[in-house]
Protein backbone atom coordinates (compact mmCIF):
# COMPACT_ATOMS: atom_id res chain seq x y z
CA UNK A 1 0.00 0.00 0.00
CA UNK A 2 1.42 3.57 -1.01
CA UNK A 3 -0.44 5.53 1.34
CA UNK A 4 -0.78 5.13 5.01
CA UNK A 5 -3.56 7.69 5.10
CA UNK A 6 -5.62 4.92 3.84
CA UNK A 7 -4.70 2.15 6.03
CA UNK A 8 -6.08 1.25 9.35
CA UNK A 9 -3.70 2.67 12.47
CA UNK A 10 -3.96 -0.25 14.64
CA UNK A 11 -3.85 -3.72 13.10
CA UNK A 12 -5.35 -6.83 14.84
CA UNK A 13 -2.51 -7.72 16.96
CA UNK A 14 -2.51 -4.23 18.30
CA UNK A 15 -5.90 -4.66 18.87
CA UNK A 16 -5.58 -7.40 20.59
CA UNK A 17 -3.69 -5.78 23.58
CA UNK A 18 -5.73 -2.82 23.72
CA UNK A 19 -9.06 -5.01 24.54
CA UNK A 20 -6.85 -7.21 26.78
CA UNK A 21 -6.16 -4.04 29.15
CA UNK A 22 -9.11 -2.17 28.01
CA UNK A 23 -7.24 0.70 26.33
CA UNK A 24 -9.87 0.70 22.51
CA UNK A 25 -11.35 4.24 23.86
CA UNK A 26 -8.35 5.74 24.90
CA UNK A 27 -5.93 4.37 22.14
CA UNK A 28 -8.72 5.37 19.03
CA UNK A 29 -9.11 9.04 21.17
CA UNK A 30 -5.25 9.34 20.89
CA UNK A 31 -5.51 8.67 17.19
CA UNK A 32 -8.22 11.15 16.34
CA UNK A 33 -7.21 13.69 18.59
CA UNK A 34 -3.26 13.73 17.63
CA UNK A 35 -2.25 11.64 14.31
CA UNK A 36 -2.00 14.35 11.68
CA UNK A 37 -0.13 14.98 8.06
CA UNK A 38 1.97 18.31 8.65
CA UNK A 39 4.41 19.27 11.43
CA UNK A 40 2.62 21.53 14.08
CA UNK A 41 4.69 24.64 15.48
CA UNK A 42 6.29 23.05 18.19
CA UNK A 43 7.52 19.60 16.06
CA UNK A 44 9.17 21.70 13.41
CA UNK A 45 11.26 23.36 16.16
CA UNK A 46 12.23 19.64 17.56
CA UNK A 47 13.63 18.54 14.24
CA UNK A 48 15.39 21.66 13.14
CA UNK A 49 16.66 21.25 16.15
CA UNK A 50 17.89 18.02 16.13
CA UNK A 51 21.13 16.68 16.19
CA UNK A 52 20.16 12.67 16.12
CA UNK A 53 17.07 10.73 15.53
CA UNK A 54 16.53 6.65 15.36
CA UNK A 55 15.21 4.69 12.13
CA UNK A 56 13.51 1.71 11.65
CA UNK A 57 13.34 -0.64 9.08
CA UNK A 58 12.64 -3.26 7.38
CA UNK A 59 12.19 -6.15 4.17
CA UNK A 60 11.16 -10.14 4.80
CA UNK A 61 13.35 -11.14 7.72
CA UNK A 62 15.53 -8.22 7.68
CA UNK A 63 15.35 -5.84 10.24
CA UNK A 64 17.03 -2.97 11.45
CA UNK A 65 16.99 0.10 13.79
CA UNK A 66 19.75 2.60 13.52
CA UNK A 67 20.60 5.81 14.51
CA UNK A 68 21.00 8.88 12.09
CA UNK A 69 23.50 11.84 13.03
CA UNK A 70 24.42 14.98 12.19
CA UNK A 71 24.58 18.71 13.03
CA UNK A 72 21.16 20.83 14.27
CA UNK A 73 19.21 21.66 11.00
CA UNK A 74 20.46 17.87 9.13
CA UNK A 75 17.07 16.61 8.99
CA UNK A 76 15.20 19.26 6.79
CA UNK A 77 11.29 19.97 6.62
CA UNK A 78 10.87 20.53 2.62
CA UNK A 79 7.41 20.21 2.75
CA UNK A 80 4.78 20.31 5.45
CA UNK A 81 4.65 16.70 6.26
CA UNK A 82 8.00 15.43 4.12
CA UNK A 83 11.34 15.58 6.06
CA UNK A 84 14.75 14.48 4.17
CA UNK A 85 18.26 13.61 5.57
CA UNK A 86 21.37 13.24 4.45
CA UNK A 87 23.14 9.91 4.73
CA UNK A 88 26.79 9.88 4.76
CA UNK A 89 29.61 8.05 4.86
CA UNK A 90 29.23 4.72 6.81
CA UNK A 91 30.39 1.39 7.25
CA UNK A 92 29.25 0.61 3.84
CA UNK A 93 26.35 -2.04 5.16
CA UNK A 94 23.74 0.46 3.75
CA UNK A 95 21.07 -1.91 5.89
CA UNK A 96 18.68 0.97 6.46
CA UNK A 97 18.81 2.38 2.36
CA UNK A 98 18.91 -1.08 1.67
CA UNK A 99 15.48 -1.79 3.14
CA UNK A 100 13.92 1.35 1.52
CA UNK A 101 15.22 0.50 -1.44
CA UNK A 102 13.34 -2.87 -1.11
CA UNK A 103 10.09 -1.68 1.17
CA UNK A 104 9.46 2.13 1.74
CA UNK A 105 7.62 1.79 5.03
CA UNK A 106 9.97 2.82 7.97
CA UNK A 107 9.26 4.17 12.03
CA UNK A 108 10.91 7.42 13.29
CA UNK A 109 11.58 8.48 16.63
CA UNK A 110 12.61 11.97 17.41
CA UNK A 111 13.50 12.34 20.97
CA UNK A 112 15.50 15.32 23.55
CA UNK A 113 16.40 13.88 26.94
CA UNK A 114 15.97 16.91 28.53
CA UNK A 115 12.56 16.03 31.02
CA UNK A 116 10.41 17.64 29.00
CA UNK A 117 10.08 17.84 25.64
CA UNK A 118 8.08 15.31 23.98
CA UNK A 119 8.45 12.65 21.47
CA UNK A 120 7.82 12.35 17.83
CA UNK A 121 6.85 9.11 16.23
CA UNK A 122 6.60 9.34 12.55
CA UNK A 123 5.25 6.38 9.91
CA UNK A 124 6.69 7.20 6.85
CA UNK A 125 7.24 6.33 2.73
CA UNK A 126 10.64 6.88 2.14
CA UNK A 127 12.85 7.38 -1.18
CA UNK A 128 16.42 7.73 -2.20
CA UNK A 129 17.39 10.39 -4.13
CA UNK A 130 21.01 11.57 -5.69
CA UNK A 131 19.72 13.89 -7.75
CA UNK A 132 22.14 17.15 -7.71
CA UNK A 133 19.73 19.47 -6.23
CA UNK A 134 19.24 16.93 -3.36
CA UNK A 135 22.58 16.79 -3.02
CA UNK A 136 23.11 20.47 -3.21
CA UNK A 137 21.11 20.94 -0.06
CA UNK A 138 23.00 18.94 2.14
CA UNK A 139 27.17 19.02 2.63
CA UNK A 140 28.63 15.89 2.64
CA UNK A 141 26.26 13.65 1.37
CA UNK A 142 26.38 10.38 -0.69
CA UNK A 143 22.30 10.46 -1.40
CA UNK A 144 19.19 11.79 0.06
CA UNK A 145 16.49 9.68 2.26
CA UNK A 146 12.79 11.70 1.71
CA UNK A 147 9.97 10.48 4.20
CA UNK A 148 6.19 11.47 3.57
CA UNK A 149 5.18 11.74 7.09
CA UNK A 150 2.21 10.23 9.86
CA UNK A 151 3.24 11.93 12.73
CA UNK A 152 1.89 10.86 16.18
CA UNK A 153 3.62 12.73 19.31
CA UNK A 154 3.77 11.10 22.41
CA UNK A 155 4.75 11.83 26.12
CA UNK A 156 8.14 11.38 27.45
CA UNK A 157 7.09 10.68 31.04
CA UNK A 158 9.73 7.74 31.08
CA UNK A 159 12.39 9.65 29.02
CA UNK A 160 15.38 10.09 31.94
CA UNK A 161 16.48 13.68 31.61
CA UNK A 162 20.21 13.33 31.28
CA UNK A 163 21.22 16.79 31.00
CA UNK A 164 20.91 16.92 34.76
CA UNK A 165 21.54 12.76 35.34
CA UNK A 166 18.20 12.64 37.26
CA UNK A 167 15.93 9.68 36.71
CA UNK A 168 12.05 9.91 35.39
CA UNK A 169 9.66 10.59 38.54
CA UNK A 170 6.76 8.77 36.21
CA UNK A 171 8.80 5.15 36.63
CA UNK A 172 6.91 2.86 38.79
CA UNK A 173 8.97 1.87 41.97
CA UNK A 174 8.43 0.02 44.59
CA UNK A 175 7.39 1.77 47.59
CA UNK A 176 7.03 4.89 46.11
CA UNK A 177 3.26 4.57 45.76
CA UNK A 178 1.34 5.20 42.43
CA UNK A 179 3.75 7.89 40.23
CA UNK A 180 2.60 11.31 38.93
CA UNK A 181 -0.38 11.61 36.46
CA UNK A 182 1.08 12.54 33.42
CA UNK A 183 -0.52 15.77 31.55
CA UNK A 184 -2.00 13.96 28.62
CA UNK A 185 -4.54 12.14 30.83
CA UNK A 186 -5.67 14.91 32.16
CA UNK A 187 -7.00 16.27 28.85
CA UNK A 188 -11.08 16.13 28.21
CA UNK A 189 -11.28 13.93 25.15
CA UNK A 190 -9.09 11.41 27.55
CA UNK A 191 -9.72 11.53 31.35
CA UNK A 192 -13.25 10.05 31.15
CA UNK A 193 -12.42 7.03 28.99
CA UNK A 194 -8.88 5.75 30.49
CA UNK A 195 -8.51 2.12 31.15
CA UNK A 196 -10.76 0.69 33.96
CA UNK A 197 -7.64 -0.48 35.99
CA UNK A 198 -5.32 2.82 34.77
CA UNK A 199 -4.33 4.30 38.74
CA UNK A 200 -4.92 7.63 37.47
CA UNK A 201 -8.76 6.79 36.51
CA UNK A 202 -10.84 9.23 38.38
Amino acid sequence: MNDFKERDFFHVGMREFQDLFDGRRTAEAIEKNRKHYEFWDDEKKIIKNSSFFFIASSWKGYIDCNIKSGDPGFVKIIENGVIEYPEYDGNSMYRTAGNISKNPNVALLFLNFDGKSRRIRINGHATIHQDYKSLENHFGAKFVVRIKCEIYPNCPRYIPNLEKDEPSIYVPRKGNGVPPSPEWKKRKYIKNILPKNDPHKN
